[in-house]
């Protein structure tokens, strides 16, 4: 192996064993009641996120934990763990301890519509981050990023780059915003009908799905020379897949998130675009909305965050050790 294949792959190791440490220490943390130095009368506020196996919600967690505290509220969070029978009990047994708002980001974006109704008859206040619900008209707000247009800038700058393509893409199903970013990215490169889309793969965008399963395509033999990913979870993990194939160089890779660890990989040239999200941005947007509707104010039914598409040409000016 070449002193620079070994440098790109002690880049992908450090980056997977930094995830999974990260999810670890973040998940043995996860559970806790923020109830310290609350006010006499202060509200209960319930979250019950995607995963916690991604440090974008967590940042998004922080901002809003930062409010709750500062205004003396309570605040209890629950990871479901991509589970969504999980997160659908988990969000029964907030109901059941009174919570005044509940704070989601749906692991399955058709599953919930039952709960969100029997909160709403207990007059909860909903608020739905990152990835929406099937019926937007039970909650109070939503805020996401522009998933679609997230998918389309990749897409566009992807259609910069290739006059004809094979895409593999890694999805996400079950998660309205990975389903826009997919379809966003589809959308605009069908305007050049030599770029073909191969296969489609269910990840659930999780680094350690997407590897094995990137892997195994790439064992069955199917012919491919890109791989688009709805997020960068994803992103790592087909990089790790393509590396030990000694296919990194040679397989282009494309993304959503713009997390630290993908703009390494931009950086370095592992990786080609990545649209940013904004997670300190929609933390900041919840928390303003959040006591909004808790002092019963109107606000916009929907709010998108605005995304930028990030390249090696810019990568630098995001901050590659941080999200933006």
């Amino acid at each position: 192996m070449s002193r620079k294949n070994k440098y790109i792959s002690n880049i992908i190791i450090i980056l997977v064993t930094a995830v999974i440490i990260a999810a670890g220490v973040y998940l043995s943390l996860w559970g806790k009641d923020y109830s310290l130095n609350q006010k006499r009368d202060s509200y209960l506020i319930g979250a019950s996120y995607m995963t916690m196996n991604n440090e974008f919600y967590k940042i998004m967690s922080e901002e809003i934990i930062s409010k709750v505290e500062a205004e003396g509220d309570r605040m209890i969070l629950r990871d479901p763990a991509l589970n969504a029978k999980r997160q659908i009990e988990q969000i029964y047994e907030m109901l059941d301890m009174g919570v005044d708002m509940l704070i989601i980001t749906p692991v399955n974006w058709e599953s919930l519509t039952e709960v969100i109704r029997k909160a709403k008859a207990q007059d909860v206040l909903i608020v739905i981050l990152d990835t929406n619900v099937q019926d937007e008209q039970l909650v109070d707000c939503t805020i996401t990023s522009d998933n679609y247009q997230a998918g389309a800038l990749v897409g566009e700058y992807f259609l910069t780059q290739h006059d004809k393509a094979k895409v593999i893409i890694m999805t996400h199903e079950t998660a309205k915003s990975g389903k826009d970013r997919v379809q966003g990215f589809v959308d605009a490169v069908s305007e050049n009908e030599n770029i073909e889309i191969v296969q489609e793969i269910e990840c659930e965008g999780q680094l350690e799905i997407a590897m094995p399963k990137l892997r195994q395509a790439i064992e069955e033999g199917i012919e491919f020379d890109s791989v688009f990913c709805l997020n960068d979870l994803a992103s790592v993990g087909a990089a790790a897949a393509l590396d030990e194939k000694h296919m990194l160089g040679k397989v282009e890779l494309y993304g959503v998130d713009a997390s630290p660890d993908s703009k390494a990989l931009i950086a370095e040239g592992m990786m080609q675009a990545s649209a940013a999200q904004f997670p300190t941005e929609i933390g900041r947007r919840a928390s303003e909305v959040i006591y909004q509707l808790l002092e019963g104010k109107q606000v916009e039914k929907n709010i998108l965050v605005p995304v930028k598409l990030i390249t090696q040409e810019n990568v630098v000016q995001f901050g590659v050790d941080r999200w933006q």
